[in-house]
């Protein structure tokens, strides 16, 4: 791969231009850990993706992260724009020669009107203002260009002593620190506001994580209320699971969890 991206617009002004939901964005998660700790989003979701585009010139990945959505695009797409609103993340992302990495907020891409196929958003869209970032959406896509977001669930297993840790994890040692946002991810984005009339339905699509029971502990540790934890107690939520996890996780000898991936995907006219 190439050691150097196309182009990297860092912009560390650009938080000014932020709503209060974006700058909780940019707090969210500390680079590094989100980027190794994190599963990688299956091929096959990609390759669906382009097949319901009519055209594919260009893509743009908003609230890209470190950028593992929008390299996946460039198997399909000639260009694309990937953005965030942190500079941290953008200095981790993966480089492509076909993509191009700038720092700004969702709903100001900085792209020409009409000239977007596809337009992504991995994870991150409960962070978004979402009136505007709709609105931008109309503004830079294509006749029937395809607008697609997605998160997945909470990590659940099948395996009830195992499931009940985790449970108590995201309910309990958690449950103060998650930020309101959150609920639409925790929701699955059934309850997301997607304001657009031609829905597609996606079919189902899972992250396979071959994980033991520490990866997974650092995977949870990614999460916004896992860093709102630490950083106003100073301690690893984790660390109140390590024990009972790792000890339910090897009774049940568990080797790998599938996270099923949750799809809102639309032509926008």
């Amino acid at each position: 791969m190439l050691r150097t991206r196309k182009y990297l617009e860092k912009n560390r002004s650009c938080r000014k231009a932020l709503g209060r939901k974006e700058r909780v964005h940019v707090a969210r998660y500390q680079p590094k850990p989100y980027r190794e700790h994190r599963p990688t989003y299956p091929p096959e979701l990609f390759a669906w993706l382009a097949s319901v585009c009519s055209e594919h010139r260009m893509a743009w990945d908003a609230g890209t992260g470190s950028g593992q959505a929008a390299v996946a695009l460039t198997d399909y797409f000639d260009t694309i724009l990937a953005t965030d609103i942190d500079a941290a993340q953008l200095d981790q992302a993966r480089p492509h020669s076909n993509v191009t990495y700038r720092c700004a907020p969702a709903h100001e891409s900085g792209l020409h009107a009409r000239s977007v196929d596809l337009i992504t958003v991995a994870c991150a869209v409960h962070w978004f203002d979402l009136d505007a970032f709709y609105g931008e959406a109309r503004r830079v896509m294509r006749s029937n260009g395809v607008l697609a977001v997605w998160t997945y669930s909470w990590p659940m297993t099948g395996v009830r002593e195992v499931d009940e840790v985790l449970a108590h994890y995201r309910d309990d040692v958690l449950g103060p620190y998650w930020p309101p946002e959150s609920d639409l991810y925790l929701r699955r984005y059934e309850t997301l506001p997607f304001p657009f009339q031609n829905e597609i339905a996606a079919p189902e699509f899972a992250l396979p994580c071959d994980w033991d029971a520490g990866s997974l502990l650092d995977f949870l540790s990614t999460w916004t209320a896992s860093v709102a934890h630490f950083r106003q107690t100073g301690e690893l939520s984790s660390s109140k699971i390590r024990m009972p996890l790792a000890s339910a996780w090897t009774t049940a000898g568990l080797t790998r969890i599938e996270l099923p991936i949750h799809l809102r995907v639309a032509l926008v006219h």
